[in-house]
């Protein structure tokens, strides 16, 4: 039976928490302008500038929980938010899931840094509030990772990208494996080792990657280190996802000074990966009428590109790295150089998802994410049941979002056509304004082609011949 989480009990709590969540914020900050070693460092979405809400607390909890912030659509001046069924029945991913295609079978490996103590605990009680099974877990600690430190503003944020990046994934492809590798630090090589060893253990067959960096920032011997492992894994049927950033057409300075510069993200812009940006999705709210659930919200409503102000836009621009790929030839009139993102995702804080995070409040807390990070890993899971679907790895997705976007956008994709991806002048912010670039029909550079309509997407990728 399906409950409303009580609040009223949590309000002094609450009110004792957000000095806490205020102060992490503002350690993260503070910490990330003024980290010197930041070059050459991975950053989460939900980090330099977290994206998370506390939203209230549930303990052991065997029903479906369902909290304020899902009863509220976007427009409202209250926070929104969605759980699970609401972006499975927007997105068009329930159909699969009531028929059985779930992702069974087929594995997707997520890789974050630092990890996080509260993982377990914290899939296992998103799983119950949210009345998903149980999912095969596994963790894969690289060598040198060091004990988790919680006054770190760094690792909490990672502990919050794992938490988010973990359940998101299993609450698209429910019946999936997930395999968790944990790079010892958000060091450049430290990821690389990470990834070498999804690759080198032919670990899964899709890999989500919720993290990046200006191109610039990385070492040109990392970035050809990086680009032959994703080879590697192309090469072996892998699908490789990453998120194309929260900072809009900027990324953050190479010197960790707090600025912005105009930049496309890695590794999202590496040809062989799919980049995702971000939307704001407006879909139906959860109706409780008489203490009773009398619709389950999720009616898909419409999408606009995400852009919340600075360091919450969604990311996308073009390469310095990477000429334009052939099979961006038909859509890239303006540049010779690979353009992204590529597709796009629910990424908004206003509508952002539900996840339970232990770190910073204890076993129990759930959180309203935003942030590019969601669309990653959500992805994965399309792409877990995609394979499902075809029976095996269905690789490189690029070269076929193209083929059947050129060939009917509106069919497979949700176009968004509303919005842009500039950054704002902020006087806080040195490099601000960035001139970004507008949603139009189709292909562009703030939400690629869309976000997905699954139901006629999927088979479409899993078809042969469409590659």
């Amino acid at each position: 039976m399906r409950r409303i989480a009580k609040r009223r009990a949590l309000v002094a709590l609450g009110v004792a928490l957000v000095g806490i969540l205020i102060a992490v914020a503002a350690f993260a900050g503070s910490a990330r302008g003024n980290h010197t070693a930041l070059r050459g460092a991975m950053t989460p979405a939900v980090g330099a500038h977290p994206k998370w809400a506390y939203i209230g607390n549930v303990s052991t909890q065997p029903a479906l929980t369902v909290f304020g912030c899902q009863t509220r659509p976007i427009t409202s001046p209250l926070s929104s938010c969605y759980g699970p069924d609401q972006i499975q029945r927007a997105y068009g991913i329930k159909s699969f899931l009531d028929n059985g295609q779930n992702g069974a079978g087929r594995t997707i490996v997520i890789i974050d840094a630092f990890g996080s103590p509260t993982i377990t605990g914290d899939l296992a009680l998103f799983d119950s509030a949210f009345a998903l099974p149980a999912p095969n877990f596994t963790r894969i600690d690289m060598p040198g990772l060091a004990p988790f430190d919680p006054t770190n503003a760094d690792q909490v944020g990672w502990s919050a990208e794992t938490s988010l990046d973990v359940e998101w994934a299993h609450a698209v492809a429910p019946g999936a494996n997930i395999v968790l590798v944990v790079a010892k630090s958000d060091n450049d090589s430290d990821i690389l080792d990470a990834t070498q060893y999804v690759l080198d253990h032919n670990l899964g067959d899709v890999v989500s990657q919720s993290y990046g960096e200006g191109e610039q920032c990385m070492d040109p011997a990392l970035v050809a280190r990086q680009h032959k492992i994703f080879d590697g894994l192309s090469a072996k049927g892998v699908t490789l996802f990453a998120s194309s950033g929260d900072n809009g057409a900027g990324q953050p300075s190479c010197d960790g000074s707090g600025g912005l510069f105009k930049s496309a993200s890695t590794p999202a812009s590496d040809p062989d990966v799919t980049g995702v940006g971000g939307t704001q999705l407006n879909a139906s709210q959860v109706v409780i009428t008489g203490g009773a659930i009398t619709n389950p919200g999720g009616t898909y409503i419409g999408e606009t590109t995400w852009n919340e102000g600075v360091g919450s836009a969604s990311g996308g621009g073009f390469s310095v790295l990477y000429k334009r790929p052939d099979f961006q030839a038909p859509v890239v009139k303006n540049s010779n150089m690979r353009a992204v993102p590529d597709v796009a995702y629910n990424a908004a804080v206003q509508g952002g998802v539900i996840a339970f995070w232990g770190v910073p409040l204890g076993p129990g807390a759930a959180f309203r994410f935003g942030g590019t990070s969601a669309g990653s890993p959500q992805w994965a899971g399309l792409i877990a049941i995609t394979d499902q679907l075809a029976g095996g790895r269905v690789g490189n997705i690029n070269k076929t979002l193209y083929k059947l976007g050129n060939k009917s956008q509106g069919t497979y994709f949700h176009d968004v056509t509303v919005g842009d991806n500039s950054v704002a002048a902020d006087p806080t912010t040195p490099g601000t304004p960035i001139t970004g670039f507008s949603a139009t029909g189709g292909f562009d550079e703030a939400t690629g082609w869309g976000s997905p309509v699954a139901g006629a997407l999927l088979p479409a990728i899993a078809k042969p011949g469409n590659g």
